[in-house]
């Protein structure tokens, strides 16, 4: 499962070469003249996100004066839309540079389940990104992590979840992790559960969905939990593969999409708070000791609540 945005809009780059006469302007000044509609406070909080590049570089000061001919790229999309509470554009309110929405330029960490000097296992919370992205590299898990419980290098991506996915994130704090966890991901080598719940009650109580995404081979293992009469069902996954959106494409081509999903999915009346998927195992060969690893994260409560009222409106028809 890959990091994505999939609340707000797509990124869009803009990308222009500095003119001569404009080395007097501040790079706010100048992003606020230069990209369409986008307002000099949310060029502070985009320059603070980090999704300002300046020669391929990261900038992040707001008061920097550039030479005729550097080349700036702007990433403009959802991480904005969140920081500002979607009111980057000129004519909107602004809340000020660092007022952030549901994605935070500074906020807590995601909870720490296991760490030591080669491995990081936290619970991700849904609304928090696995990795930078070209829009920014405040708000991701490793940032928050550096920033927080574990100060010092940025440890490196092996895998992600979906920004509304929640649930279990390895992530590797030595070169030599980083190297045998990929090796271990990219072998399928790692054991990775979800639980979700779809819209509508699959047939059976096991099967398994073997339909390539991209030209790749996909193989999903799926087993039915429960079910609130015929409205929606409960399901655990098992990925035997992780190709990006795997679950969520593999349910959606079945007519059972992931409720929330508003990529793959289509609005009900009885939407959850958020995505409605969690990873809540993950299983692997710690990368030095060899030692097995696995770790398990329940049902996070706002879908537990949420559950909890679906089964009481679908009591009529029964639960199944």
């Amino acid at each position: 499962m890959s990091a994505g945005g999939d609340r707000g809009r797509a990124a869009v780059r803009h990308r222009f070469e500095v003119a001569p006469g404009e080395e007097e302007l501040r790079l706010d000044q100048l992003l606020a003249r230069r990209v369409p509609a986008l307002s000099r406070g949310a060029a502070r909080v985009l320059l603070s996100l980090g999704g300002v590049f300046v020669d391929r570089s990261r900038v992040r000061i707001a008061s920097r004066r550039l030479r005729p001919g550097q080349v700036v790229e702007a990433w403009i999309g959802g991480a904005l839309e969140r920081a500002t509470g979607g009111t980057a554009r000129r004519g909107g309110r602004e809340r000020g540079p660092g007022t952030t929405g549901a994605v935070a330029i500074d906020g807590p960490a995601p909870r720490l389940v296991f760490h030591d000097e080669h491995v990081v296992v936290v619970d991700k919370p849904s609304g928090i990104l696995s990795a930078p992205t070209p829009e920014g590299d405040r708000g991701d898990v490793g940032a928050l992590l550096v920033r927080g419980p574990l100060p010092g290098r940025r440890p490196f991506v092996v895998h992600r979840l979906d920004l509304e996915t929640s649930g279990l994130l390895v992530l590797a704090r030595s070169e030599e992790a980083n190297r045998a966890l990929s090796a271990a991901f990219r072998e399928h080598d790692v054991e990775r559960e979800y639980l979700l719940v779809v819209e509508g009650v699959p047939p059976g109580t096991a099967w398994t969905i073997d339909r390539p995404i991209g030209g790749r081979r996909a193989r999903t293992h799926l087993s039915r939990e429960s079910a609130v009469g015929t409205v929606a069902a409960r399901l655990r996954a098992r990925l035997e593969t992780g190709r990006t959106h795997q679950v969520r494409i593999h349910l959606s081509e079945e007519g059972h999409p992931v409720l929330g999903d508003r990529r793959y999915g289509r609005r009900t009346d009885f939407d959850p708070p958020r995505l409605a998927l969690h990873a809540t195992v993950l299983g692997f060969d710690h990368p030095v000791t060899r030692e097995h690893l696995r770790f398990e994260s329940p049902w996070p409560d706002a879908l537990v609540q949420w559950e909890e009222r679906l089964v009481g409106r679908a009591e009529p028809s029964g639960r199944s």
